[in-house]
């Protein structure tokens, strides 16, 4: 309860619409109660020996129930919209607050958070919560409202026999409380198992290819089938509630009209009572049957609305291990040089990724990172733009402490190009662009021209306008990786990131990204991940690592004439690469 109460802080900002909606609650629960009143006057002052005075009153009676229930309505219609409004701009609120937060987590978040249900608590929380503030606290409060205002009128009619109506509210009161205890959890599994569901579907609709290029379509069909039987199993056991819930309200409700109907007619026959006043009691007991059923709806919204909010939180409480200091400065004129003092970093608490890292690079000095995977060249490329926080030991850039600079002013100046290539379902040009919204045409085409690209993209109908799909599935691999290189190019970084920039290119287009590149990179301090021979050989500095340590480093005609790994490397791999390239 506690969670809900946080997110409806939410609608704090929207207590205008809120308050409407109340008024107007409140005016369709009196136009209800006002009706049992004029049926009461019509039967009691129904009068055989006066027959037109009779007629006439049963006309205004009849008149007056009319426009009761018009203006009921009039006002239900106001009160259901202005609560739906209310609670869309909540769910507004709270998904674009959800989403900034995502955005504002730590990588190391989102590698031990699934996309699938990081997405479902996007979406179908959101909408729970959504509902309670549209259904669960309209519900809630017209509960309460309506049976204030009856058991009021009630015991103003026979106190005798309001009290043996109201006798069973303390039982329906503890039924709902049970029952909303035994859904929560329910609910809660519902939710996860929707979010598992979202994760196989995005996997399997993601590597499709694999998928049929493996034949593992039915495997894959009875794992999605086997999730799909647990949500089943789990929305049973919800609907086996719930179809408890109703029918047992009703009843706990009707069991008191059976009372009235003996003990009231005992009453009117004693002369206690009137027929009017027993057909007004009733009436009013079929009028709070209604609040009642959807009392059991209401113990399903929030149940649900519950366990999706605790979800929810979950997100918007959790911590980035990446934090901005206070008194972060922005960093301008960048010359471009780093600088890793004793650096090591652990992505788990087992094992570091990278271990007591120590090397300078000069500005404008081009650094080739080698070794097998796993080594900790990718482990360096993540923590230059900060993307994790060194375990131990410091980084700088310009004699600069990178945590003492503002990370939009970091990253601004850290130009990054992945091997894991992600393009956005937009244009060519918006994804050159992407992270200079503001380039012009003339800046977008140097870029295209500098990753040996412009001339393809020349060649489509629609050229840079031409739309990419989703991840980029119309591009090859090798256009993906030259649209990544012109991306990177555009915000004309002081410090270049190329992580394997050319892997998904020939040899021939290669050659004239790499000449395109010395030209580019004159001036700015480059890391370059890769294993081509030729980017290796006219690095300035060349790091060397194996298991998270760099064994080595220096240039190629310091390492070459030495005895260790890159000499059994260039000996071996390199070597025979280049006599392919040669023979090429």
């Amino acid at each position: 309860m506690i969670t809900l109460v946080r997110l409806t802080g939410f609608a704090k900002k929207y207590w205008i619409l809120l308050l409407a909606s109340f008024i107007c609650l409140l005016a369709t629960i009196a136009f209800a109660l006002a009706m049992p009143w004029f049926l009461r006057m019509a039967i009691d002052t129904i009068d055989p020996a006066n027959y037109q005075g009779s007629r006439s009153f049963l006309t205004q009676m009849a008149l007056a129930v009319v426009g009761a229930s018009i203006l009921r309505g009039i006002f239900a219609y106001g009160q259901s919209y202005l609560s739906e409004v209310a609670s869309q701009k909540t769910a507004y609120d709270i998904r674009n607050a959800l989403y900034d937060r995502l955005q504002r987590l730590c990588f190391s978040y989102h590698d031990v958070n699934q996309t699938g249900q990081l997405m479902s608590r996007a979406t179908a929380d959101v909408e729970a919560v959504r509902m309670f503030v549209s259904m669960g606290l309209v519900g809630l409060l017209q509960y309460i409202a309506m049976t204030a205002g009856i058991v009021t009128i009630l015991v103003i009619i026979n106190w005798q026999l309001a009290l043996m109506s109201m006798a069973v509210l303390p039982v329906i009161a503890a039924v709902a409380i049970f029952l909303n205890k035994r859904m929560r959890p329910i609910w809660t599994g519902i939710q996860q198992m929707i979010g598992k569901l979202g994760i196989i579907l995005e996997e399997n609709l993601t590597g499709v290819t694999i998928v049929k290029a493996f034949s593992r379509q039915k495997d894959e069909s009875r794992k999605f089938a086997n999730q799909t039987r647990e949500l089943y199993n789990r929305q049973r056991a919800r609907a086996q509630i719930l179809a408890i819930n109703m029918p047992l309200m009703v009843m706990l409700m009707t069991i008191p009209v059976a009372l009235i109907l003996w003990y009231g007619g005992r009453q009117i026959i004693g002369d206690a009572l009137t027929i009017g006043e027993l057909t007004q009691f009733i009436f009013y007991l079929g009028i709070l049957i209604v609040p009642t059923r959807r009392l059991g709806m209401l113990t399903n919204v929030f149940s649900r609305s519950a366990s999706a909010g605790q979800r929810i939180m979950e997100i918007l409480d959790a911590e980035s291990s990446i934090i901005q200091k206070p008194d972060a400065i922005d960093i301008d004129n960048v010359k471009g040089q780093v600088a890793f003092d004793n650096v090591t970093f652990k992505y788990n608490a087992v094992s570091p990724a990278l271990k007591k890292a120590t090397f300078e690079v000069s500005p404008g000095q081009t650094v080739a990172m080698i070794g097998a995977s796993g080594s900790g060249k990718s482990t360096i490329a993540n923590l230059l733009p900060r993307f994790y926080d060194v375990s131990s030991g410091n980084i700088t850039i310009d004699g600069i402490d990178i945590r003492d600079i503002t990370l939009p002013s970091l990253r601004n100046n850290v130009g990054i190009a992945q091997q894991d290539i992600f393009l956005f379902s937009a244009s060519i040009r918006d994804n050159i662009a992407y992270g200079l919204t503001d380039a012009t045409d003339e800046q977008i085409i140097d870029a295209s021209k500098a990753a040996h690209l412009h001339e393809f993209i020349e060649t489509l109908p629609q050229g840079y306008n031409t739309w990419v799909g989703e991840r980029g599935v119309n591009l090859s691999g090798g256009e993906k990786q030259r649209l990544s290189i012109a991306r990177t190019l555009l915000m004309n970084t002081p410090i270049l990131i190329l992580d394997d920039s050319t892997s998904s290119v020939d040899i021939k287009t290669e050659h004239i990204i790499i000449e395109a590149l010395n030209r580019l990179i004159e001036g700015r301090t480059t890391f370059i991940i890769t294993h081509r021979l030729p980017i290796i050989r006219n690095a300035d500095l060349i790091l060397v690592l194996e298991h998270g340590h760099i064994l080595e480093q220096g240039n190629h005609d310091q390492l070459i004439s030495g005895d260790g790994l890159y000499k059994q490397i260039y000996e071996s791999q390199l070597l025979m690469l280049d006599g392919q390239e040669s023979s090429e």
